[in-house]
């Protein structure tokens, strides 16, 4: 089984992360307005739709990963979910995390690893943030630990698109 990579946050995602994870961030007032959708550039291809019983199939603890998980790794993927920004300006952001369901990490203990998804949006360009509203977010899914002192994500996206949610 080969090991797990690890990924570092920026100095800024990782101070903002500890703040969140220990209660202090997530300011209601500053998570409101809506998602929009932030088109990077074309997708040649339609992404693959990806739900959270899916994701917890990852044995955080040794990197172990079902077959239908690991045939993931590097492609491209459309989860749902709740945004947590990492950064100063919580209304948009070019970091942030995706998680299950709304609050996560906010004034909760956060879900396990396998349960968050560390967005970082393509070449810088900023999503809008709406934690109260859910979203869908697609963009190249990487199954790795990303950690820092303040916490660890077993998944990285890099963002395409981020755009409200519909079933």
């Amino acid at each position: 089984m080969k090991a797990a990579s690890h990924r570092r946050f920026s100095a800024a995602a990782s101070v903002l992360l500890a703040a969140t994870l220990s209660g202090a961030g997530g300011h209601p007032e500053a998570a409101r307005g809506s998602a929009v959708d932030v088109p990077l550039f074309a997708l040649a291809d339609d992404p693959t739709e990806v739900g959270w019983r899916l994701l917890a199939k990852l044995n955080y603890r040794t990197g172990e990963k079902t077959e239908e998980l690991a045939a993931l790794d590097g492609k491209l993927v459309k989860i749902p979910g709740f945004t947590v920004p990492l950064e100063d300006f919580a209304s948009s952001a070019t970091e942030f995390l995706l998680v299950p369901y709304v609050g996560a990490c906010i004034h909760t203990p956060p879900p396990p690893p396998n349960q968050l998804v560390y967005i970082e949006m393509d070449k810088g360009k900023r999503a809008k943030m709406d934690g109260w509203n859910p979203v869908w977010v697609e963009g190249v899914l990487s199954i790795e630990m990303t950690e820092s002192v303040y916490g660890h994500v077993g998944f990285t996206i890099t963002g395409q698109r981020v755009y409200p949610y519909e079933s």
